[in-house]
Order: structure tokens, then sequence, then C-alpha cells
């Protein structure tokens, strides 16, 4: 009897994104292990059976995965595919598919891309269109640093994802308090645990105008194939880039999108992407598709359920398995209907204390779901210092218009409750007595 089909989920921390390729696993017959990152001395804490791994030492964490997926003589323990979910996991898949002898990234190419200093390196090399960029270190004299800034511009960390720390600054003086806001981030317990590599240095990169869009790819042998591509009709001109609302089909015009998918094609060429879900995000102005970056990892959070694919509209995580396990059906075409979600912002930085108006929000025509993911009582912190939003809006109809108009009218139903957050007071020594 031949075993099923396995596959290893990394993922920074499982919650939705990973519940999704459970289930969809599940419809395929195929096991899921997990690997995430938390803490290493805890035994199993969630009775997930998941792999305790450490993301920000890459090789270690691939020889971690060899050592107990080793298929020597217990084939039950071989693994068919490895699937990375999030920015940093992303290396770790890429030498673990190369330790176990299966399909993956060179992990050359997943170094690249995960440093945002390195990827704009090549890609500007091979000659694809990127901003102008420089970076520097958090301790550099700052007036050393403003000799080389282009106004505006955007100033960045190397490594973080989501919009996280991502400021636009007008003028040396926005640049200075993006510099200071960014190094208050970096310097955060909630950043330093997570131990990145170039903790200390920034990005600049020249502000590009324009509309900004995602696409959705799945790379065969080298060569793209485009999911989606999805329009951000919300201006994101800064100072902060928090995203809002993605709707597929695009409206670009044809030959735009083709340039845009001939620009992804080539990015995936110079980086050395062979295969596995990628997201792209571009700007796009009279100049043409400017590459902001790119990742070999499927689009995040809950946005996945925008996409549906093939008269039985099968989930965007159960047509990556197929692919990744060589299954038939990886081939099927999204649905010609439009499709869009929000991810709803944060108004505010505080203790979040719940949502009313949600009845009301579903009613909405055209709204298929709301899932509030951000959890009561717990602190939310808006961007640019946030990297999670309140949770998501899905919506379907016959024109993109009416897909966005329905996550527009759902959003302003919802009324979102915060308490401010306490100062946290260290204990002092007092004197007891008069």
């Amino acid at each position: 009897m031949r075993r099923p089909k396995r596959v290893l989920i990394l993922a920074s921390k499982l919650g939705y994104q990973t519940r999704g390729f459970a289930e969809a696993a599940a419809k395929l017959g195929i096991e899921v292990r997990f690997g995430t990152d938390r803490c290493h001395k805890m035994e199993d804490p969630w009775g997930d059976k998941a792999l305790a791994l450490q993301f920000e030492k890459p090789r270690d964490a691939a020889q971690e995965i060899a050592r107990v997926f080793s298929g020597d003589a217990q084939a039950e323990k071989e693994i068919d595919a490895v699937i990375a979910l999030g920015d940093r996991p992303t290396p770790t898949a890429a030498y673990a598919a190369e330790a176990l002898g299966i399909a993956g990234n060179p992990p050359a190419a997943a170094e690249i891309c995960r440093s945002k200093l390195r990827q704009r390196e090549v890609l500007c090399a091979a000659g694809i269109r990127v901003p102008d960029f420089f970076s520097f270190a958090i301790s550099d004299d700052l007036a050393d640093v403003l000799t080389q800034a282009k106004f505006p511009c955007v100033v960045k960390p190397l490594s973080l994802s989501a919009s996280q720390g991502v400021i636009r600054a007008n003028n040396p003086d926005e640049f200075a308090e993006a510099v200071r806001r960014i190094r208050l981030l970096m310097e955060s317990p909630e950043i330093q645990v997570l131990r990145e590599p170039d903790r200390d240095r920034l990005l600049v990169e020249t502000y590009i105008p324009g509309r900004e869009v995602a696409v959705e790819g799945l790379i065969d042998r080298g060569r793209l194939r485009v999911l989606a591509i999805f329009d951000k009709p919300d201006p994101l001109e800064g100072p902060y880039f928090e995203e809002t609302i993605y709707v597929t089909p695009s409206r670009l015009p044809a030959e735009t999108q083709k340039a845009i998918e001939e620009c992804a094609e080539s990015a995936i060429g110079a980086l050395g992407l062979t295969t596995g879900p990628v997201h792209a995000e571009f700007r796009v102005n009279e100049s043409g598709p400017w590459m902001l970056e790119i990742s070999p990892r499927p689009i995040g959070g809950l946005c996945s359920r925008a996409l549906r694919f093939g008269p039985d509209r099968v989930s965007l995580e159960e047509l990556l398995l197929r692919h990744a396990l060589g299954i038939a059906g990886s081939d099927l075409e999204r649905e010609e209907a439009a499709s869009g979600v929000m991810m709803i912002p944060v108004p505010r930085s505080g203790i979040f204390e719940g949502v009313d108006g949600i009845g009301e929000a579903e009613k909405v025509a055209g709204v298929m779901e709301i899932r509030i993911t951000a959890r009561v009582h717990d602190y939310v912190a808006a961007w640019p210092e946030g990297s999670s939003y309140l949770g998501f809006i899905f919506s379907r109809a016959d024109s993109l218009a009416g897909a966005e108009e329905s996550l527009r009218a759902a959003h302003g139903k919802l009324r979102f409750r915060f308490s401010p957050r306490l100062p946290v007071e260290h204990p002092v020594s007092r004197k007891i007595g008069n």
C-alpha cells in the first residue's frame, strides 16, 4: 500500500493561514506537518506536533528538518514538499528542500529575496526598473546620510514585512523623524526577539509615484504563471503604507498587465527562483512597472480567500499543494467573477475591545465573509509600528467596481472599540516609615 503524500508547512506562527493549508490537505488526503519558530524549550504546548525551528538560522533549521524527516529506514518520515508561509521561513524552506533532495528554490535565491537591499542590488544589476536606493547604519552620522538622500524618499528596515517600519520622508526633518521612529521599532523587544539580520541598517529608496498592484503567481521550472493581478485602489502615498483593498481582475490595460508579467518573470530569472508560489509588488506609472519587492511565498493572512480556481472554486492553498506534490489540477484558471479583500486597517494603536456592526456589514450585497482576527483585549499597533490587521472582508460581484464598493460599504458599518494601553510602571524601592 502506497503511503500518502506529505508536506511540511513552515510558518512563523500557526494560525488562520496554516489552517487553510491543513483543510486543503485533508480534502486531498495529504498528510501535513508544521514547522514554526516558537520557543524550542516548550514541548508541543498546543498538541499540534509542530517542529520548533529558528528561522533566523536557516541552515541550522534545515539540518533539524533533515534530521527529523530523514527517509533512510523509516519511510513514514519522508517529506515530499516544503512550503513557506510568510517571508521569514523562505530561506529555511529552500535549505530544507535541498537537504531532503526534493524540489525547491535555490537557497541563494531565497537568501537574496529575504534582504530588501540584496534584492535591489540584484534586480538593478539585471536592468530591472527599481527605485534608486542606498543603505546606511542607524549609528551613522545623519548629516552624512542626508547628503545621499533625494526627496521624496522612503525609509525602511531591510527585512520586516507588511510595510512595518516603512515611512515616507519629504524633507530632511521628516527623514530624521523617520529614522528615529524606525530605530525605536527595531530596538523594541518584539523585533529584537526575531533576531533578524541587519537590524541596525536601513534602506532608503526614491519614492515612486503611481498606482500599486500585486501579482500572485506560481513558478514551474523557472517559468512564471500569473494567477492574479490585484489592483490596490486606495492611494498608497504615505507617510505610512498600510494596505487595505485588493481587487481582481485588474483594471489596467492589457498591454500594461503584460508589461507587469514580463517584469515579474525577468525578476524571477534574475533572482534565480525556480519553483513554487511567488508574491510580487509593483508601482505602475507612465514609465511602466517598477518592481518594489518579490518573495517566494503565497499572499499572506487570509487574503488567499479572494482567489478561487476552476468550476469547483478550488482554493489557492489546494492549488499550491497540487503543484508542489505533482497532483493533477494545478493548472486551473481563476474564476471569472470579480473578487476582493479588504485588510481592515488599524485606525489607532490601543487595546482592542471589540467591534460593533458586523451583522449590518454582513448584509451588504456582495459581501461573502467578514473575519475579525484581532483578539479582544490584545494590544494592536497602528502603522508604521504595526504589522497585523484587525481582520478581513471578502466580496464577489459581476464587476470590479461592485466588488470594491461592497468592501467599502461593509467597512463603513463597522465600529471598532479601543482603550488606551496603560504605561508599565517599573517597581521602585520605597522607604518604609516616616
